[in-house]
Formats: C-alpha cells, sequence, structure tokens
C-alpha cells in the first residue's frame, strides 16, 4: 500500500511547481521534500518536476495530474478524518426507529420531537412499540435505540442510565380514595388496573410484590396493553391505575391547561422502588456519528424535561 501523505505532498509540488515551496506549505525541509520527489518519481514513473533555468515547471503527466489530484486529497483527508467531526446534524438525512413504551413517548415525545425538528430537519424519529427481545431489533438494525426500565437483556447491548422515575396511584375526580390519607390495605382492597406490554399469563407487578411483603394481596387487577388504556379506564370508572409519576403529571398538566380537571395522584402507601429508565443500543452502532448524535439529544430530552 503506497503512503497516502504522498498524495499531499504530490499536490503541494503541484500547486507550488517548486520544491522549496511545497516544502514551507507542508512544514518540512526542503532535503525532505527532495526525497519525497524522489520517491514519486519512482512511484509514478515520470520526473514530474524538471528544472528549466532557474527554476522547474512541470512535465505533461504532471500538468494532466495537477487537476485530479487536489480533488483525491481532498477526499482522503474527508475518508481519514474522525468521523464525529463529519456529522452536520442540520443537513443529517436519516430516519430513526426508537422502541420506547407509551409512557416514556407520551412524557418525552413532545420535548424530542421538537429538539430534532429545530436541529436536524431532515430527521424523522419512527417511535414504535416496545418488543420482548430488544437485542434482536438492535442487533438486527429493526431499531436504533431502546428506551424503557432495563429488564433482562443480552450482555452485548451498550446501557446508559436517562432518568429516574416511580409508580404512583391515579384515580379519577371524586374518587372515594381521593377524599382521605390511604393505606396500604385501602389501595389492597380497591380494584385496580396496571399496564404490562407483553401480557404474560403469570404476571406479577412491582406492586403485588410489594404488597406481598407486608402481608397483603390485590383484591381484584386488571391488565392493558399501554399507561394511556390504564390512564383512561382508571378515569371512567373507580379503578386505580398504577403508573409512572412522570406521565402521570403530564398528563395532569396537559389537561389542566385545556381547563379540564385532571386526575387525582397519590403516593402508594408502600415501597415499590424507583423506576430506572435506560438508553439502550447495540455496540455496533457505538461509534456511528449520527446514533451518537441522536442518543444525546434523547440524554438532553430527559434533562430538560427533568427540569421542568
Amino acid at each position: 500500500m503506497r503512503d497516502l501523505n504522498l498524495l499531499r505532498a504530490l499536490d503541494a509540488l503541484l500547486a507550488e511547481g517548486s520544491v522549496a515551496a511545497a516544502a514551507r506549505r507542508l512544514g518540512l525541509s526542503t532535503s525532505a521534500m527532495s526525497r519525497t520527489l524522489a520517491r514519486l518519481r519512482e512511484a509514478t514513473g515520470d520526473p514530474l518536476l524538471v528544472r528549466a533555468g532557474r527554476g522547474m515547471v512541470l512535465t505533461p503527466h504532471a500538468e494532466a495530474l495537477k487537476e485530479r489530484v487536489p480533488h483525491l486529497a481532498a477526499e482522503v483527508e474527508t475518508v481519514l478524518r474522525p468521523a464525529e467531526t463529519l456529522l452536520d446534524p442540520a443537513h443529517l438525512q436519516r430516519d430513526f426507529v426508537i422502541r420506547a413504551n407509551d409512557g416514556f413517548i407520551a412524557a418525552y415525545g413532545a420535548t424530542l420531537l421538537g429538539l430534532v425538528r429545530e436541529r436536524a430537519p431532515g430527521v424523522r424519529l419512527l417511535f414504535a412499540q416496545k418488543e420482548p427481545n430488544p437485542a434482536r431489533a438492535l442487533r438486527d438494525g429493526l431499531c436504533d435505540l431502546e428506551l424503557g426500565i432495563l429488564r433482562d437483556t443480552a450482555p452485548e447491548l451498550k446501557v446508559q442510565r436517562l432518568t429516574r422515575d416511580y409508580f404512583v396511584g391515579v384515580t379519577r375526580p371524586g374518587h372515594p380514595l381521593a377524599a382521605r390519607p390511604i393505606t396500604a390495605r385501602d389501595f389492597a382492597e380497591s380494584d385496580s388496573i396496571v399496564s404490562t406490554l407483553h401480557q404474560p399469563v403469570n404476571f406479577t407487578h412491582v406492586v403485588d410484590r410489594a404488597l406481598a411483603e407486608i402481608g397483603l394481596k390485590r383484591r381484584r387487577t386488571f391488565q392493558v396493553p399501554s399507561f394511556l388504556v390504564a390512564l383512561s379506564i382508571s378515569q371512567q370508572s373507580d379503578l386505580v391505575a398504577i403508573l409512572p409519576h412522570s406521565y402521570a403529571m403530564m398528563e395532569k398538566r396537559r389537561l389542566m391547561a385545556l381547563g379540564l380537571e385532571g386526575p387525582e395522584i397519590f403516593d402508594l402507601p408502600f415501597e415499590t422502588g424507583e423506576i430506572v429508565i435506560s438508553l439502550i443500543w447495540h455496540p455496533r452502532m457505538d461509534r456511528d456519528p449520527a446514533n451518537r448524535w441522536l442518543r444525546e439529544l434523547v440524554r438532553e430530552c430527559t434533562r430538560m424535561v427533568g427540569a421542568g
């Protein structure tokens, strides 16, 4: 393989038509440039520059190369430049598929889409529902990022914590539980509704495990495939929905902005632990400039929403 530095030297020699001037352009000594010219003559089989009086002139072959070499040199510089310096979001044309549950999309989607529209108008975000095996989708390029609660996943995946959340109880306005302090037994004796995307047959929610630790069990429970459905049903019945705090508060603010009465939100009277929202991607995309840009944008988005 030829030394690519020879291409830069050839570009300088053809442009300057002088060994000394080309040396100054590249920050080399004249003797070093003379040795480089000798290597170029050997590589091309042509003298390239020949003595003409007190100066030097290009050979016909060198003249023919003079128009081509600057473009080749520039292309080589671009190819070998670190990838991060090549990305200009304002001119990026790309579709990104992000798998996330409806709670994350509802709480953060508007802010994220706003940032994309402002900074990268040629980018489209395509949100898709999460699936049981994120590794396969990420590995096969079916999605670019996975966002949500990290459970068991493939060790090959890259994971970064984004933010924390926690579960709260949500009822319709005027619900009997909203009028008084709620005990763990009050909650256990109320009908409640939870969301689980994949609807396993023997599904046990974190709330069930927390109640079991204090000797209680929910009287009757219902499952639905999304937070949106759980919230909607709770507002039309006496069911208590179990939702992430960020999602419940987002919906309450939205309704109040419309002049409507938002849902009642209360802290659960027992400890369920925090919800850790993670950003997950495949190692093959780790150094992809566009994917790195999107990951940073998602991180900025969660910080903005959290600060708000």
